[in-house]
């Protein structure tokens, strides 16, 4: 079904990843119009199939017989990142807000959303009050990783976990998502210098379905973390990282030599006969090739940046000057 090129642009898109879940858009469909139509402003949906397995696809052929509703099914199951990151894409709203499909986010809660938003915010993240999970294997090990998150990246967020949200389409503009990234849009839109809140939602238990959560995706998360913080701290400047780490092994392989020239001269003892000659070679020469890998980086992110035209800062507004012609 080809989207209209004459349609006038929505100020809301609610982007809707899905997986295996036929008995729930249905009424997530009845409860997302129940929200929105008496709110008054234009909107749609999209619904984005992660290469579910069941009815979901026949569900969302009936539902797009609405002309708000636009539908994007993947040939297989590529995980809700993936989802997002394609809804996203095609979502031609000024404001975008994201939300699962299983009806635990209430949609009553978007218009109070864009109402924070429209405080001066560019995002505003919900907080599951209340959580309608299993404490011992959901709840307590995701207030443990909101914690870790929000250390590693600086970003305070109490719920990263939280898919409601409700952020202004150009944060995540030249923002793209792999693995398990979506838990760190907030994360992404403060690298852009967005101005971020939080605001408490509802959360109800699942009622269709089953959960598509699992301890083993901690693991992704944890390295996704990882390779965040890298982008947030030094993704302009990768030599500072690389770097770090170099000057540290020239100096511990510069003591451990010193050392050795002191151990030969006050007590006689010949380099060859001193265990940490060979050491501090060793930290020498790992110094020297992580300062070379940092040169590395900084030639691909230099290569990156410039060849794509991506910018290196983000402007909020400009007052009586136009934007850069790049290229």
């Amino acid at each position: 079904m080809s989207e209209p090129t004459n349609e006038a642009r929505p100020f809301l898109s609610v982007v809707v990843p899905a997986y295996n879940e036929q008995d729930s858009l249905g009424p997530m469909h009845a409860a997302l119009l129940a929200a929105l139509e008496p709110w008054g402003r234009s909107f749609e949906v999209l619904y984005v199939d992660d290469g579910s397995r069941d009815d979901s696809m026949r569900v969302l052929h009936e539902l797009a017989a609405d002309p708000r509703v636009k539908v994007i099914q993947f040939r297989r199951n590529y995980g809700q990142t993936a989802a997002m990151a394609a809804g996203f894409e095609h979502a031609r709203g000024e404001v975008i807000c994201p939300i699962d499909a299983d009806l635990q986010n209430d949609p009553g809660d978007i218009p109070l959303l864009v109402a924070k938003l429209e405080e001066g915010y560019d995002l505003v993240a919900g907080i599951r009050a209340k959580r309608q999970d299993k404490a011992l294997t959901v709840v307590i090990p995701s207030k443990i990783a909101n914690r870790i998150i929000a250390k590693v990246t600086g970003v305070d967020l109490k719920d990263n976990g939280c898919t409601l949200k409700a952020f202004r389409s150009e944060v995540l503009h030249d923002v793209h998502l792999y693995g398990e990234a979506h838990r760190f849009i907030a994360a992404f839109a403060a690298m852009a210098g967005a101005r971020i809140t939080q605001l408490p939602v509802r959360h109800h238990a699942r009622r269709w379905g089953v959960s598509k959560y699992n301890l083993s995706k901690t693991f992704r998360v944890v390295l996704d973390l990882i390779t965040v913080r890298f982008l947030l701290a030094y993704a302009t400047k990768p030599t500072y990282f690389f770097g770090r780490f170099a000057f540290g092994c020239f100096g511990l392989g510069g003591l451990s030599l010193a050392w050795t020239l002191v151990q030969r001269f006050a007590s006689g003892i010949f380099v060859k006969d001193q265990p940490l000659f060979v050491v501090g070679i060793f930290f020498l020469l790992s110094g020297l090739q992580l300062l070379l890998f940092g040169l590395l980086a900084e030639l691909n992110m230099r290569t990156y940046y410039e060849s794509q035209g991506k910018p290196t800062y983000f402007v909020r507004q400009r007052l009586n000057v136009a934007a850069p012609i790049r290229g």
